[in-house]
């Protein structure tokens, strides 16, 4: 929590909007870098806002942090839905995770795992959490499939967020983001008991060579069999 402190005392310092995006992501990431190199010096580092280092692809501990997710939301007065994002994984599997919502006084966390959030009733028209500023084509033919109402959230973070504290229902995400993105929304969701999976069902593979991640679905483990199908038969009549 003390990356989101920094960034909201940040927020008040008067700076233009692209003046504030630029100070959240160089100082958010310069006081994560510093306080991983103190505690944890042995360790590699993913992040978005570093150089990346192929010396993490041998490393048995490796954490994925984006320092400021949410960017431009950040630099949006009075937007609460950015995050900063830490993630450990450990020899092919994320371990521990936290998705600080600092605007929201808020931190989940692996350490203290939230409770699942309720399933929807039967025949409840369920909540997609979509992009508020690009919101994938496909994301919204899926909605039609189901007959599902579009919420536009910012940041992966908050949408994720919204998900496991039962504001929405499903996230879906269709058109790539990065391993930075998801790793500690997806490792506090999967603590929660909530599925996360690829928009195809299969697993979800971090520390990659190429930290792209093309694609990604979390929600109740409920709902998990229903979504899954209505996007593969979204995605046949696509072809």
């Amino acid at each position: 929590m003390a990356a989101g402190e920094r960034l909201l005392k940040l927020r008040l310092s008067g700076q233009t909007p692209d003046e504030l995006r630029k100070a959240g992501d160089l100082g958010s990431q310069d006081f994560l870098a510093a306080e991983l190199s103190r505690a944890r010096p042995d360790d590699a580092v993913l992040s978005e806002e570093a150089v990346d280092d192929p010396a993490r692809l041998t490393s048995d501990r490796v954490w994925i942090i984006d320092p400021l997710d949410g960017t431009r939301e950040f630099g949006e007065e009075g937007r609460v839905d950015w995050a900063v994002h830490v993630a450990l994984w450990e020899r092919g599997e994320l371990t521990a995770g936290a998705v600080a919502l600092p605007a929201q006084d808020k931190v989940l966390s692996t350490a203290e795992p939230p409770p699942p959030p309720p399933t929807p009733a039967p025949g409840a028209a369920l909540r997609l959490v979509v992009s508020r500023s690009r919101p994938p084509e496909f994301v919204q033919r899926l909605a039609g499939e189901l007959g599902a109402e579009l919420v536009p959230l910012g940041s992966a973070g908050a949408k994720a967020a919204s998900v496991i504290t039962g504001d929405v229902d499903a996230y879906v995400h269709s058109g790539g983001q990065y391993e930075w993105d998801s790793a500690a929304p997806v490792a506090v969701a999967r603590s929660a008991g909530l599925h996360a999976s690829r928009i195809d069902g299969s697993n979800l593979c971090y520390n990659s060579e190429q930290p792209w991640m093309p694609d990604i679905l979390i929600c109740p483990v409920p709902l998990a069999g229903r979504l899954l199908e209505a996007i593969s038969a979204v995605q046949q009549r696509r072809q």
